[in-house]
């Protein structure tokens, strides 16, 4: 458990403290806004200047592969469980929460990976941008079928199109997949332009970020009081039972243990941020207080405290 001793783990883990004892301790909101920009633009770039070395190979299109294969049936799943002890809406909301990923898990997971000497591929940061939209769209379509189904109109459906324009243009993917791009095509002579910049700073910089993360998720504790029990065993069980199946598609198709280990964190993640956004619109129906307290409160903690370490081991375990 040598992650524990990470200085970014421990800030994270006071954060936490600080919220419980309710310190007036507070990161202002736009430079939480600008540390989250900052780290997908630095994992941008590294993966880009990955890739510049790398190419692409039948090993890569084959991590995408399952990347995007993971986003469609984690969602349906969750769905098809948690619909018949929830409302269909509610289920669709969480379904669409723990198909979707949490990328400071995953910019968290690339430093223990770095710190331990496992390689991973730079294709991992497009990996991730795939993974975050399908649970969007999924969600958006059952949602609408729902909605057709009770009132036998389609009036108050979303506009998929809409759902598409704003999960495809979100700043933070956009950012992400451009700064991959700009890596890409930069190679080694942007690769030692940006280091100061992309690599010397990123470790600091993600400390600070998730002793923020850690204030939030101590405040988000407390929308859990009063939600269904199976609400609280789903946040608790479908992470590891996610990654579970991230590693079985691993182990079948040979993925390198790197690229095992971030998959299986994406599948275990959850959105707090893009899906959230989005769902506030399209399905005011649902509290937000519902999958937020569900993916901040308990998933989120859970993987990054606890999460990384053991999953890396049992990846460690089956290579």
């Amino acid at each position: 458990m040598t992650n524990l001793l990470d200085p970014s783990i421990l800030f994270f883990i006071f954060g936490i403290f600080a919220g419980l004892v309710k310190s007036n301790l507070e990161i202002p909101q736009p430079i939480s806004r600008f540390l989250s920009l900052y780290l997908l633009m630095a994992l941008g770039l590294k993966g880009g200047f990955a890739l510049n070395k790398s190419g692409f190979t039948p090993e890569i299109a084959i991590s995408l592969g399952l990347a995007i294969s993971l986003a469609i049936a984690i969602p349906l799943l969750g769905y098809n469980l948690l619909k018949h002890k929830l409302d269909k809406l509610d289920a669709a909301a969480i379904a669409a929460t723990y198909g979707s990923i949490s990328a400071v898990t995953f910019i968290t997971t690339t430093q223990v990976l770095d710190q331990s000497g496992i390689s991973y591929g730079g294709h991992m940061a497009a990996a991730m941008a795939l993974m975050e939209s399908p649970a969007i769209i999924i969600a958006i379509v059952l949602a609408n079928r729902i909605r057709q189904h009770r009132s036998g109109t389609t009036a108050s459906q979303t506009s998929l199109a809409k759902v598409l324009h704003e999960s495809f243009t979100d700043g933070g993917q956009l950012l992400l997949l451009g700064s991959l791009m700009v890596g890409l095509i930069s190679g080694d002579s942007g690769h030692k332009v940006m280091a100061p910049f992309s690599i010397d700073l990123f470790k600091g910089l993600l400390a600070f970020f998730l002793l923020d993360m850690g204030l939030v998720a101590a405040r988000s504790i407390g929308e859990l009081k009063g939600k269904p029990p199976i609400t609280l065993a789903y946040a608790f069980i479908a992470p590891p039972t996610h990654a579970l199946i991230a590693l079985g598609l691993c182990h079948l198709f040979h993925v390198p243990l790197g690229d095992t280990i971030l998959l299986m964190i994406l599948a275990a993640s959850a959105s707090y941020i893009a899906v959230p956004a989005v769902l506030r619109h399209a399905m005011p129906e649902v509290n937000p207080a519902l999958y937020m307290g569900m993916s901040l409160g308990i998933t989120f903690p859970l993987n990054i405290i606890l999460g990384i370490p053991i999953y890396s081991a049992i990846a460690n375990y089956f290579a």
